[in-house]
């Protein structure tokens, strides 16, 4: 793999948001020790758009980090070889949309979809060491879920789309200006 620096500051002149906007799709390999590269990058490309406030950038980026190396963890993706692809959009101009697509389940393992662990007594969060991306991702998103990235049945395990929603602030959408 060669490295190549990346620019600290983006090039571009942030504009507003507006619904169906889409920035290009990111694919990274599989390794944690991408996941800065990734925020890096994601931080980038949110400074295109107007008018977001650095605790927002802050938590969507917090989001995706953490379903960046959910991926990793507890997919093919983290294996050899393995890929993850980030996307970023506006399903409406005061909303953005942060996806992860994993490579899909790993040989050994059934296919699952994530979820927040629901059956731990206190005692058990207090003392357990993961688990947690999901609690926040809930906590900070305005939305989130998960699906199949191909929806019949016998291509189950192929790959999962992990995504949050976020609301953003009335002047960062508004094009009526």
């Amino acid at each position: 793999m060669t490295i190549v620096p990346r620019p600290s500051a983006p090039f571009h002149t942030p504009t507003p948001g507006f619904a169906g906007r889409r920035w290009a799709s990111r694919i990274y390999p599989g390794e944690l020790a991408e996941l800065s590269g990734a925020r890096q990058d994601l931080r980038a490309d949110l400074h295109r758009l107007e008018g977001l406030c650095p605790d927002l950038v802050d938590t969507i980026v917090l989001c995706a980090s953490e379903m960046v190396a959910n991926a990793c963890d507890h997919s093919r993706s983290g294996q050899s070889g393995g890929r993850i692809i980030r996307t970023l959009s506006m399903p409406t101009a005061h909303s953005l949309h942060v996806m992860v697509v994993d490579d899909g389940v790993r040989e050994a393992a059934a296919p699952t979809f994530p979820a927040i662990p629901h059956q731990r007594t206190v005692e058990e969060w207090e003392e357990a060491e993961r688990g947690r991306g999901l609690l926040l991702i809930d906590a900070l998103a305005t939305c989130w879920g998960t699906r199949a990235v191909v929806d019949f049945p016998f291509c189950a395990g192929l790959g999962t789309a992990v995504w949050a929603e976020f609301t953003l602030p009335a002047q960062t959408g508004d094009t009526s200006r």
